[in-house]
C-alpha cells in the first residue's frame, strides 16, 4: 500500500499505532494543540482519521481536511464526530463493534453485583480492619434474587447481558426504538412505563441528542426506593444532579456507573454518597479487547484504502451510500 496520510488524535493501544505507522504516513497527536500543528502542515494531504477515545472531531476540523474519506472510530460509541458534517461531504465513519461486546457485559454483570451486593463496600470494610474488630459486614438488604431487570437499549451489548441474567435466572425485560422479534423478554415502547415496572435499570444507550438526561428526576422516582441503576452506555444520558438528589433522598436504592457527563471529572458529590459504586469507563478496558478494538480501526483503514469498502460502517453514513 501507497503511504497514505493518516490522523491518529486521542487514546489509541500502541500496538495498533505501531500497525498503523507500519501501512500508512501516521501523524500521531494527543491533544487539540498538536491536531491542530499537524493539519496547518498537513492538512491538504490528510485522508484518514484514527480516532482514539473522545476526541472531538467538529465541522470546524472537517473544514480544514479537503481530501478527509473516512474516520476509524475505536470504539463502538462515536458521539462527538460531526456525522451531519461527514454525511454530507460523503465521509464514512466506522466504529468497532462486537469485538468488545462480551467485555462490556461481563463489566456490566460486575458492576450489577457490586451495587446490588454492595461488595466494594464490603472489601473496604475488611480492608479497614472492621471485620476482625467489629464482626462480619452487615447483611445486604438488596440481592438479585428477586429482582427484574430492564435493559434499556437492547443491541450487541445489551442482548449479552440479558444472556448472562438469564444464565443467572434473573427475569428481564427492555426497553428500544423498535421491537426484536424472536426474543423471550418483554418489550416496552415507552422507557417510563419499563421503569415502573421494574426495580432495577441497565442502561445501554449511545449518547445522541435524543437520549441527552433521558434518565432524569421523573424516570428514577418511576423506578422507586427500592431501585438500582447501572449505566454502562454513556454519562450524557443519565441528569447526573437528578440521579445524586435521588440517591441523596432515598428515591432510588442505589446506583452503579462506568460513565459520567465530564469525563474523567465526577462529581465530588457522587464521590461523598455511600450508595453508588463508581468505576473509571473500563467497560471494555482490557488489553486483549482494547487490542482487538485497534485492529478493527486498523482493518477499516485498510479495507477502504485497499478495496474502497469499510468494514463496519455506521448507520448515519452507510455503505454503499443510501441511494447509491
Amino acid at each position: 500500500m501507497a503511504k497514505i496520510e493518516i490522523l491518529a488524535p486521542g487514546v489509541l493501544p500502541e500496538k495498533s499505532v505501531a500497525t498503523l505507522r507500519e501501512r500508512f504516513t501516521c501523524h500521531r497527536a494527543h491533544g487539540s494543540d498538536e491536531v491542530g500543528a499537524i493539519v496547518t502542515s498537513s492538512g491538504d494531504r490528510i485522508r484518514g482519521i484514527a480516532r482514539g477515545g473522545h476526541f472531538n472531531i467538529d465541522r470546524a476540523l472537517l473544514d480544514r481536511l479537503p481530501k478527509l474519506e473516512i474516520i476509524a472510530n475505536f470504539g463502538v460509541g462515536y458521539d462527538g464526530i460531526d456525522l451531519k458534517g461527514c454525511a454530507e461531504r460523503g465521509i464514512l465513519v466506522t466504529n468497532t463493534p462486537d469485538v468488545l461486546t462480551e467485555e462490556v457485559a461481563d463489566t456490566a454483570l460486575g458492576l450489577l453485583l457490586m451495587t446490588v451486593r454492595e461488595l466494594s463496600a464490603a472489601e473496604r470494610y475488611l480492608r479497614a480492619g472492621n471485620w476482625s474488630r467489629e464482626g462480619n459486614y452487615r447483611l445486604t438488604p438488596a440481592t438479585l434474587r428477586d429482582r427484574t431487570v430492564g435493559i434499556a437499549g437492547l443491541g450487541r451489548i445489551g442482548l449479552a447481558i440479558a444472556r448472562r441474567l438469564d444464565a443467572m435466572k434473573v427475569p428481564v425485560v427492555y426497553h428500544a426504538r423498535h421491537e426484536r422479534r424472536g426474543l423471550p423478554y418483554r418489550y416496552y415502547a415507552d422507557l417510563r412505563a419499563m421503569a415502573e415496572a421494574v426495580d432495577t435499570l441497565v442502561v445501554v444507550l449511545p449518547g445522541t441528542p435524543q437520549t441527552k438526561g433521558i434518565v432524569n428526576a421523573d424516570l428514577l422516582r418511576a423506578l422507586g426506593s427500592d431501585g438500582i441503576l447501572i449505566n454502562i452506555g454513556r454519562g450524557s444520558v443519565v441528569d447526573e444532579e437528578a440521579l445524586i438528589e435521588a440517591l441523596r433522598a432515598g428515591v432510588i436504592r442505589a446506583a452503579g456507573l462506568d460513565v459520567f457527563v465530564e469525563e474523567p471529572h465526577v462529581p465530588e458529590a457522587l464521590l461523598a454518597l455511600d450508595n453508588v459504586v463508581l468505576l473509571p469507563h473500563v467497560g471494555s478496558a482490557s488489553v486483549f479487547t482494547r487490542d482487538a478494538m485497534g485492529q478493527l480501526v486498523v482493518d477499516n483503514l485498510t479495507s477502504w484504502f485497499e478495496a474502497g469498502k469499510p468494514l463496519t460502517p455506521v448507520p448515519e453514513t452507510p455503505w454503499p451510500p443510501r441511494g447509491g
